[in-house]
């Protein structure tokens, strides 16, 4: 496999200094730790190791791996360690892909509160396939799932939402037996689920204001008022937010390829990037909404 024409880490090497030399306010030194580590990922600044064969005894010398989340190089052993240990946990049934997406509003403060609001869209996502799941008149069982965060989309945005794997069916109440789905396509309707997870999330951060866990800098500044917090929450309410249902996958291998391709993901990998001329970076993306790609 020919390994990428341009790196990030090429990017980093030769635009990174001039900003870091100057960089906004919002830098942190923990950014700064990210952009060193994939400079300097599989480089001799790493140091390295040697490698030899137990039966011709030829021997290699390999460079170390910085081993951050946020490298592009370093994410696929961490993903095979991950889906190994999720193969285990994979049951013998169909499988329901689901995402919750929070409003554009709601992106900015998500930004400024990156722990409360992820964590929130965690739980109260959870909590709605939880609850609806239970209810008789939909699955009346307890599911399983998994929840896999995204903090952006293809166009590189901040656009928050959770990708959640679903079985497709669970344990009765009482664990004595599976219940299966009346519903071949999914069981859980989308209205209900946007509907109540709406509700649970704007009552939280409702609860997160009223406490002081959240931070407001900037043009936010003043939604640390009471009174324009609730004007807010209250416009929160009026829209339908995004909750999309997917039909089932095939099984548990189908489930694995799907992960595979959307855990432990960076936010650009190597293979997007096309060209750096006159620091300008461009590279691939996709638009969703239309099943286009493109270069920007």
């Amino acid at each position: 496999m020919k390994g990428a024409l341009l790196e990030l880490a090429d990017i980093i090497a030769a635009a990174g200094h001039r900003f870091m030399d100057r960089p906004p306010a919002w830098f942190t030194w923990l950014h700064l730790k990210v952009l060193v580590a994939i400079e300097r990922c599989r480089t001799a600044a790493m140091g390295g190791h040697l490698d030899q064969c137990s039966g011709c005894g030829h021997r290699a010398i390999s460079y170390n791996s910085c081993r951050n989340r946020h490298c592009p190089k370093c994410q696929s052993q961490a993903r095979e360690r991950w889906l190994a240990a999720r193969r285990a946990e994979l049951l013998a049934t169909p499988y329901a892909h689901v995402v919750f997406t929070l409003p554009h509003q709601l992106a900015p403060l998500a930004l400024q509160n990156k722990e409360v609001i992820y964590g929130l869209l965690f739980r109260c996502s959870a909590q709605t396939l939880i609850e609806i799941a239970a209810d008789p008149k939909h699955l009346g069982a307890e599911i399983g799932f998994f929840s896999v965060l995204h903090t952006w989309n293809q166009k590189l945005q901040h656009h928050p939402h959770v990708h959640c794997v679903v079985a497709a069916g669970g344990l009765s109440r009482d664990h004595t037996c599976w219940v299966r789905p009346r519903n071949d396509r999914f069981f859980l309707p989308e209205g209900v689920l946007s509907e109540v997870f709406r509700g649970k999330f704007l009552e939280a951060l409702q609860q997160a204001h009223a406490s002081g866990q959240l931070q407001f800098h900037g043009l936010l500044r003043g939604m640390a008022q009471p009174k324009l917090f609730r004007s807010l929450i209250r416009q929160l309410y009026a829209p339908r937010w995004v909750v999309y249902c997917k039909p089932p996958f095939g099984g548990p291998d189908q489930v694995l390829r799907y992960l595979g391709a959307y855990t432990h993901r960076v936010a650009i990998s190597n293979g997007r990037l096309v060209s750096l001329v006159d620091d300008k970076v461009t590279f691939r993306w996709r638009d969703s909404a239309h099943k286009t790609r493109s270069d920007s």
